[in-house]
């Protein structure tokens, strides 16, 4: 203190500066902070879910306290996992060990606690939900087919076949067909979800394994990751004058190795992750026509565009980074650091988190995304750790009745 007083520090004119200083600091840090985390109510609550392959657990995430609330044992090798829509309750796909049959965990999100084991076939791997939340349609990789899945009830009620290696099934928006990506098959299956029956097969996409629909229905988008290609699949609409059947429309020449396609919430664009060219190609829907394409990050693997549909985020699994686009101006604004090997992504519901599962380090990356521009915030808000080889991830929000 002595030694403060003899250098002039407590002198009354620099103590008042230094306190002012202080205040206006603390200010400035109080006035940011509504502006970068909602206010929640109290009876609110949002995790996010990431499932563990290599543990065989799902790391629960509070993001109102962005921490790690715990940790769920579910099946042998959980690969997918889905958020009802309508219930509080988030579904795991468990895709168990080669040959054996996989099952669904399903875990109350209100409790955050497992309260039913639904059995499926050999090594499903994909879920999607109908918009009811009543259904869930599943992809059993080992058992070329599909199961219908009675949530209510938990259990399945239809199995239905499928090419070789079914990767992904998606349900259309209107619910009218269920949309299979075969990738040993190098096919894509069409099926009648009311009646359980295939309605047409299209060949000819190498190692299909995933599938966007666009939100009118009208077309279905799947990446041929075997090759450098992406099918455009016309489903049929009986209600149009002249009716329409389901065909192939098109293949789009992309870049090398395309995994992943990422539909903009307006519906516009798809965004193509090319992994073996280290780019991104636009794709214009109602065109079927191929944009730019451009140099993104070191094997992309995933994409998700903003909900204000201005950015584009890309997971770089050979990297410890997550790059940024920008989709108005088309071109790149950044890169993000986050733990080794970036796999999948989910925003929090309000849109101003970005959780980025990280499958060799072990890890979530939290992101900041309340502003365009990287060079006016620090994106990186914290890292979170999960069990080995976290590998897809889901966010569900709701309110404690």
């Amino acid at each position: 203190m002595d030694n403060w007083r003899k250098s002039g520090f407590w002198e009354p004119a620099r103590l008042t500066a230094v306190l002012l200083a202080l205040s206006l600091f603390s200010l400035s840090l109080t006035g940011c902070r509504p502006h970068d985390f909602p206010q929640y109510p109290p009876n609110y609550r949002e995790y996010v879910y990431v499932t563990n392959g290599g543990s065989d657990t799902v790391t629960v995430l509070d993001v109102v306290d962005v921490r790690v609330d715990r940790e769920l044992a579910v099946g042998g090798n959980p690969v997918a996992v889905a958020a009802s829509p309508t219930r509080n309750e988030v579904y795991v796909v468990n895709s168990g060990a080669p040959g054996a049959d996989g099952s669904i965990s399903v875990i109350d999100a209100e409790h955050n606690a497992v309260v039913a084991t639904i059995p499926l076939h050999q090594q499903p791997v994909s879920i999607d939900l109908d918009t009811a939340g009543n259904l869930a349609y599943v992809a059993n990789s080992g058992s070329n087919s599909v199961s219908a899945i009675d949530l209510k009830a938990r259990r399945e009620i239809a199995q239905i076949g499928a090419g070789e290696e079914p990767m992904a099934a998606r349900l259309a928006p209107d619910g009218k067909t269920l949309v299979v990506a075969n990738r040993r098959g190098d096919s894509v299956s069409l099926i009648d979800p009311a009646s359980g029956t295939v309605r047409a097969v299209f060949a000819g996409c190498p190692g299909a394994s995933e599938v966007v629909i666009v939100p009118d229905s009208s077309k279905a988008f799947l990446p041929c990751s075997a090759g450098h290609q992406v099918m455009v699949v016309a489903l049929a609409q009986p209600g149009a004058h002249p009716a329409q059947p389901d065909r192939l429309e098109a293949l789009m020449d992309v870049g090398r190795g395309p995994v992943d396609l990422a539909l903009k919430p307006d519906g516009g664009e798809i965004f193509v992750s090319n992994s073996l060219s280290d780019s991104v190609s636009e794709i214009y829907n109602t065109t079927d026509e191929v944009g730019d394409t451009y140099m993104i990050g070191n094997t992309p693997v995933r994409g998700l565009v903003s909900r204000d549909n201005s950015l584009l985020y890309v997971a770089n699994d050979r990297s410890q980074e997550v790059t940024v686009y920008s989709i108005d101006d088309g071109k790149r604004i950044g890169s993000v650091s986050v733990g080794e090997g970036p796999a999948a992504m989910a925003f929090s519901a309000a849109g101003h988190l970005l959780f980025v599962a990280d499958h060799r380090s072990g890890d979530v990356a939290v992101l900041r995304t309340s502003s365009k521009s990287l060079s006016t915030m620090l994106p990186l808000f914290t890292m979170l750790p999960t069990g080995r080889d976290p590998n897809a991830i889901v966010d569900k929000a709701f309110k404690l009745q």
